[in-house]
Parts: C-alpha cells; sequence; structure tokens
C-alpha cells in the first residue's frame, strides 16, 4: 500500500492492509501534527508533493525495506494538504514474523521516507511566520523566513 491523500489517514485501514495470520509483530507509525516544537505554537501544517516522483520513492523504499527485513506486509501512507494540530500526516505500517524486524523497519521506512520522499511541510506558526521545514533542519524551524519558497527538485531526480 503506498497511498498520498488529501483525505484523513484510516490507521485500522492501514493495519489491515499489513495484517496476516503468519505475521508475529505489526508495527503502526502514527506522524501526527504537534501543537508546539519547542517553544513555538503551530496553528497548521501544509503538506505537498511532487506526486509521480513521491510513488516512486516510496515504492523504492518499500522494495529497498522488503530486500533488508522479512517483510510481510508493508504500508505507507502520507496525507497531502492543510493539518490542524492532533492530525496524523503520515503512517508507516508493516508486518514481520518477529518483532525485531517489525521495529527496525518500521523506523528505518519513516526516518528515510522523511529524508527523501519530495514531501514539502510548510509550518504556520501563531507568531504569524509561514515558512517551509526541511528535513534535518533542527527543531522549531530555526532561521525560518516568512513567505520562504517551497524546496524545488532537480528535472529527472
Amino acid at each position: 500500500m503506498i497511498e498520498l491523500t488529501t483525505n484523513p489517514i484510516d490507521a485500522q485501514a492501514v493495519l489491515a492492509h499489513v495484517a496476516s495470520p503468519r505475521a508475529g509483530a505489526v508495527v503502526l507509525f502514527l506522524g501526527t501534527v504537534r501543537e508546539l516544537t519547542g517553544d513555538v505554537r503551530t496553528l497548521a501544517l501544509d503538506y505537498e508533493s511532487y506526486p509521480e516522483m513521491a510513488r516512486r520513492e516510496l515504492a523504492r523504499l518499500e522494495a529497498t525495506a522488503r530486500e533488508r527485513w522479512a517483510l510481510i506486509g508493508c504500508a505507507l501512507v502520507h496525507r497531502l494538504g492543510h493539518l490542524l494540530p492532533g492530525e496524523t500526516g503520515v503512517a508507516v505500517a508493516v508486518s514481520t514474523p518477529h518483532r525485531a524486524d517489525a521495529f527496525e523497519a518500521g523506523q528505518w521506512l519513516i526516518d528515510e521516507l522523511k529524508g527523501t520522499v519530495p514531501i514539502w511541510k510548510r509550518d504556520h506558526t501563531a507568531d504569524g511566520v509561514t515558512a517551509w521545514v526541511h528535513p534535518g533542519t533542527g527543531c522549531c524551524g530555526a532561521g525560518r523566513q516568512p513567505s520562504e519558497p517551497r524546496p524545488t527538485v532537480a528535472p529527472g531526480a
């Protein structure tokens, strides 16, 4: 299951997708919009993507995870659009015969997803700043500038 959606993520449907009587472990990670990052209050997040490239990259991540771990099921779902604090923006679920593989694969998938998939996050904060947040730049949007342009993707990347 690889999905980009503007609808709320249904965690039960994600779990059902990876369920199997062969699985001894199922791990579900839900990334939610938090209200506070450090002492900065988030009012909302906007997620945008380059859909064709994002789906290709998600499929590549799933294939790599399947090579590295004994995955029975795998689901990668990211929500796009305007999200409020408490809403789910991303779901990663895996099922495996044993728990260690499930935890390792799930963590690897969310870490790689956040770092490589062309999905961009714009933060709207209570202090009136609206800025694109880049993975790996630290907490609280340090160095944010109002109306910062969206990150770009090199053609053919």
